[in-house]
C-alpha cells in the first residue's frame, strides 16, 4: 500500500496538470498553444537545462555516462523500430521518429523531479537534451524528407545545453542576480509543458487507433527494456538507471504530431499515437516507477 501511495504521489501532479489543460480547452477557454509552446521551449526549457547543469552536484563523469547511454539507447530503439516498420511495410518517414522520441520534456522532466528529486531532474535534463538534439537533427531530417538540419545550431535548447555544459566543466557560476532570474524563468517550463500537453491532446483528431494501441505498447515496452539493459551495461548508478528507463518509456511527444502536420506525414495517425500512448502511459509509467522507488 505504501508503494502504491508513493507512486500516486509522484504521478498525480503530472497527470492532474495535464488534465487541467485538457479541461481548460474542453470548457471553451482560449489557449494559444503556439505562443505558450514557444515561450516554454525558447525561454523556460533552455533556462531549466542551463541552471540544472550549472548547479548540479553530480560528477561530470556520471553525466557523461548517462549522456552516452542515452545516445546508445536512442540509436538502439531507432534500429528496432526501423526493422519493425520495414517488416510491416509501414512508412519509416511517418512513424520512426514518433516511435523513437518520447515525451521526455512534458512528462519525463516532472516525473524525474517528483520521483527522484533534484538529482533525478539533473539526470533527466541530460537525457532530454540528448533527445532534443537527435530529434531536431536526425528526426527532423527524416520527417522532412531530407534537407539540412543546420538550423538546430540556433535552437535555444542546444544553446542552453552547450552553455550549461561549459559552465559545469569550467566550474563557473553566473552572478547571483542572474542565477535567480534564470531560476524563475526555468520554473515556467514544467507547468507550461504539462498544461500544453493536456491542451494538445484535447485538440487532436486521431485516427488508426487500433494500430496506435499496438505501436504504443511496443514503443513504451521496447523503450523501457532497451534503456534498462543499456543502462546496466554502462554501469549507471541506480538513480541514473531509473531516470534513463523512465525517460525512454514515455509516450509519443506532441512535437512529433506538429512535425507530421507540417510535412504531411500521416498527421492523423501520428495524432492517434500521441493520444493512445499518453493514455497507455497513465498505467505504464506508474508501473515503471514502482520498479525503482
Amino acid at each position: 500500500m505504501n508503494l502504491v501511495l508513493t507512486v500516486l504521489e509522484i504521478v498525480a501532479p503530472v497527470f492532474l496538470l495535464a488534465a487541467i489543460g485538457f479541461g481548460w480547452v474542453k470548457l471553451g477557454h482560449e489557449y494559444r498553444i503556439n505562443f505558450v509552446t514557444k515561450l516554454a521551449m525558447t525561454l523556460g526549457t533552455p533556462a531549466l537545462i542551463f541552471t540544472a547543469l550549472m548547479d548540479t552536484e553530480i560528477e561530470p563523469s556520471a553525466l557523461t555516462a548517462i549522456s552516452v547511454a542515452a545516445l546508445a539507447a536512442y540509436v538502439a530503439v531507432a534500429a528496432v523500430f526501423f526493422i519493425l516498420l520495414k517488416l510491416r511495410g509501414a512508412s519509416v518517414r511517418s512513424f520512426l521518429a514518433p516511435l523513437t522520441f518520447g515525451n521526455t520534456g512534458n512528462l519525463g522532466l516532472p516525473l524525474a523531479l517528483f520521483a527522484f528529486g533534484d538529482v533525478g531532474l539533473d539526470y533527466a535534463v541530460v537525457v532530454f537534451a540528448v533527445m532534443a538534439v537527435l530529434s531536431f537533427t536526425v528526426g527532423l531530417w527524416l520527417v522532412s524528407g531530407g534537407g539540412s538540419p543546420i538550423g538546430v545550431l540556433k535552437d535555444p535548447i542546444l544553446i542552453g545545453t552547450l552553455a550549461g555544459t561549459l559552465f559545469l566543466v569550467m566550474g563557473w557560476q553566473t552572478p547571483t542576480f542572474l542565477t535567480n532570474t534564470l531560476d524563475l524563468i526555468a520554473q515556467l517550463a514544467i507547468p507550461l509543458m504539462l498544461l500544453t500537453l493536456g491542451v494538445a491532446v484535447a485538440r487532436l483528431r486521431p485516427s488508426g487507433l487500433i494500430r496506435a494501441f499496438g505501436y504504443s505498447l511496443l514503443k513504451i515496452g521496447f523503450g523501457a527494456v532497451i534503456a534498462w539493459s543499456i543502462g546496466k551495461a554502462f554501469g549507471l548508478e541506480p538513480t541514473a538507471l531509473a531516470v534513463l528507463t523512465v525517460q525512454l518509456s514515455t509516450p509519443v511527444a506532441v512535437a512529433n504530431y506538429l512535425l507530421a502536420e507540417k510535412y504531411d506525414t500521416d498527421p492523423n495517425e501520428v495524432a492517434g499515437l500521441v493520444v493512445v500512448s499518453t493514455l497507455v502511459a497513465v498505467v505504464t509509467l506508474p508501473l515503471t516507477l514502482a520498479f525503482f522507488v
